[in-house]
């Protein structure tokens, strides 16, 4: 069934955009994904933070700041799983970002896994915001004792 539904359980469920956003709290990695004018999608991660609703990540010169000069949409996806359980949650968000101030509080900048310059902050405002989260099934986890009964 397409409502997330599997007899009387919950397969997951719809998350709104207040849970979206503190969600993306608990996170610091997700990915930032644009087209090109033929249709090509690139997908990469980024380290990020929020402030208020904008979702603010560093990047140097090349694709995402040239997606972001030319105006086009840029999607946001970070999420958190747990395989064991076979639960987690994803959220998405879509919109348009915009080169920042230099002037930013040096607060704001997301902490890089690696540490290559990224001399331009970019903010997303988020047009849309959504988001689900995987409920545990029964029967994905089993323990096993190994010293005893």
């Amino acid at each position: 069934m397409g409502d997330g539904m599997t007899g009387e359980r919950a397969v997951h469920r719809t998350l709104g955009r207040d849970t979206c956003l503190s969600l993306l709290c608990s996170v610091d990695v997700g990915r930032v994904a644009w087209a090109t004018d033929d249709g090509e999608v690139t997908v990469v991660p980024v380290n990020f933070t929020l402030a208020g609703e904008d979702i603010v990540f560093g990047t140097a010169a090349g694709g995402k700041l040239d997606a972001v000069r030319s105006g086009r949409m840029i999607s946001f996806e970070a999420d958190d799983l747990e395989p064991a359980l076979r639960s987690g949650w994803s959220v998405l968000a879509v919109g348009r970002a915009e080169i920042t101030a230099e002037t930013e509080p040096a607060g704001l900048w997301p902490v890089p896994w690696d540490r290559r310059p990224k001399p331009y902050l970019i903010r997303l405002h988020p047009e849309r915001v959504s988001g689900y989260r995987l409920l545990p099934r029964g029967g994905g986890v089993s323990i096993e004792r190994l010293n005893g009964p």
